[in-house]
Parts: C-alpha cells; sequence; structure tokens
C-alpha cells in the first residue's frame, strides 16, 4: 500500500475532517455511539463502538482498512470480539453489508466515506443483531 498513486487517489484530508465532525454532532446532541482513529497513513483505522439495549451499554472493539479500491468499495467493517456469534458476520469478525449497505454505497460513490459506512453499515447492523445475541446470552462480558 505505499503505492503513491493509491494514495494520491484518496482524499484522506476529507475523511479525517468528515469522521470528527460526524463524531462531534453526535456527541454534542448526546448520540455518540462510536470513537476510531487512524493510523499516520490513514489506512487502518480503530476504535470501539457501543449500542445500548435494556439500559446496558455493550462496548465492542472496531477495526477497519481503506481497501485498495476506495472509494469505489466501502471498508469492511469488523468486530472481532464477535466473530463467529451471528450468521450475520463473516470470518475475522467482518460484519455482513452485502444486502443493505453495499447497494446504498455504490449508487453513492464518490460520496459516502467512513463516516457514512460507520452509520448507514455498522448503526443498523449493531441495531439488528446486539438484541439477538443478548437474547442467546452471547454478550453479557462486553456490558459495561
Amino acid at each position: 500500500m505505499d503505492n503513491p498513486s493509491y494514495m494520491d487517489s484518496i482524499n484522506f484530508g476529507a475523511e479525517h475532517l468528515a469522521s470528527p465532525q460526524y463524531v462531534q454532532i453526535n456527541k454534542n446532541s448526546d448520540k455518540d455511539w462510536f470513537q476510531v482513529e487512524s493510523n499516520k497513513t490513514g489506512l487502518r483505522w480503530s476504535g470501539k463502538c457501543w449500542y445500548f439495549h435494556d439500559k446496558v451499554r455493550y462496548e465492542f472493539d472496531l477495526e477497519f482498512e481503506i481497501p485498495v479500491t476506495y472509494p469505489a468499495a466501502a471498508p469492511e467493517l469488523r468486530l472481532p470480539q464477535l466473530d463467529g456469534m451471528t450468521s450475520k458476520m463473516y470470518r475475522g469478525g467482518k460484519i455482513c453489508q452485502d444486502i443493505h449497505f453495499q447497494p446504498l454505497w455504490v449508487k453513492n460513490v464518490p460520496h459516502f466515506g467512513i463516516a457514512h459506512a460507520l452509520a448507514l453499515g455498522l448503526g443498523p447492523w449493531l441495531a439488528a443483531e446486539v438484541p439477538d445475541l443478548f437474547e442467546r446470552g452471547m454478550i453479557h462480558q462486553f456490558a459495561k
């Protein structure tokens, strides 16, 4: 990934501005639900995401890398602690975004970025999966 043409083709400045702005908007309205930071190159991101269910906060590690084909392809979001706990997840803890989020991403290239992947990919996935994982008794260890 040290290919200069690849690095030049990605608008990291916009990503580094949009994601913190989205986080700040959510914090200001007391609706924050994730925290992410990138490495120096902007290619690897990591942090935490959380979801409230029955007044309990469940917190998970969040990781993703910017794909070589970005922005044509969305980042694959990973929740490694939940690997193998749900059928809506691929090996390594990658959440399933194929049916609902990927078509939306494709229609909005190049306007979508990391903030969109989190808000429109990860957010709905957590809303659908965390209550089910809770009911099956699989996430109690992530309660905060």
